[in-house]
């Protein structure tokens, strides 16, 4: 009994072998399945059939080989990949939350996922928005932070100036015909002053009539915000002069400062309740 059971354990020792040459004995079967016949018809194929057995053996194993080097390297590259992305991860994590530059859009901007060409478009921006910048930089596109997340821009949209225009919202318009800049002077106080709802440009004398000048009905303290708004963007707006509190700047003579007018005999003469405005 005790032999037997010496005879078992060894054979169980050896199956591991056995699993190890598994493959290459089923490609020795299978030659000698299909040349067997072969062999006893001709002695003398024994040397080519051994040859061809021989390489069918080697074949099966380079090709087993082949493809446990190919697994590594699929998951080499997988490995890789992961890796690099959550490296990724962790650097836009980083640039957003060290983001403190505060550019503003000059134009409409679609945003984009990523910087490269198969970056995914994430909505868009309007122009005159402020928007964080990370710094990073790639393919023609620069990185901000929009509602805390990174978002990728064309390069080139971006300023350090706070935009003078915006978005006019009270329904307030000027009409058609006055010159290119009235129209930005009524859209820029427009969007800082919304309560304001009066512009005054066309009528039937001087700089009114050629649709050059505009009066805004303001008065008080207000009336110098905005006129102090405009003096301070005069050169974006296109504007020559202005008068208020019976008072003009221009351009001309702007290193003067505001000058004193004469009395014209009314507020509204004075301009006490509106500020003038002509452009070029």
């Amino acid at each position: 009994m005790a032999e037997h059971r010496h005879k078992r354990e060894t054979t169980a020792r050896r199956k591991p072998r056995a699993a190890l040459v598994a493959g290459p004995l089923a490609v020795m079967a299978t030659v000698s399945a299909v040349t067997l016949g072969v062999l006893a018809a001709d002695p003398e194929a024994r040397d080519l059939v051994a040859q061809d057995a021989a390489s069918d053996l080697s074949a099966g194993l380079m090709a087993r080989d082949t493809v446990s080097r190919s697994d590594s390297r699929v998951e080499r590259k997988a490995l890789q990949k992961a890796f690099d992305e959550n490296a990724e991860l962790t650097a836009t994590a980083a640039a957003v939350k060290k983001a403190e530059t505060k550019l503003w859009t000059t134009a409409p901007l679609n945003l984009w996922s990523d910087s490269g060409k198969d970056a995914v478009q994430r909505g868009e921006i309007a122009a005159g928005k402020p928007v964080l910048v990370t710094g990073r930089k790639a393919d023609g596109r620069v990185e901000i932070v929009v509602d805390g997340e990174s978002r990728w821009v064309t390069e080139g949209y971006l300023s350090e100036d706070e935009p003078v225009g915006g978005d006019c919202t009270n329904g307030t318009s000027v009409p058609s015909g006055v010159s290119p800049n009235i129209v930005k002077v009524h859209e820029a106080v427009c969007a800082r002053f919304p309560e304001i709802t009066t512009y005054g440009t066309f009528r039937g004398d001087g700089e009114h009539s050629q649709g050059i000048a505009v009066d805004i009905m303001v008065s008080g303290d207000r009336g110098w915000e905005v006129a102090e708004f405009i003096r301070a963007n005069y050169a974006e707006l296109g504007v020559s002069y202005l008068i208020y509190a019976q008072s003009i700047w221009s351009v001309e003579r702007g290193g003067e400062g505001w000058r004193g007018m004469s009395d014209r005999g009314s507020a509204t003469a004075n301009h006490y309740d509106h500020v003038h405005v002509t452009t070029y």
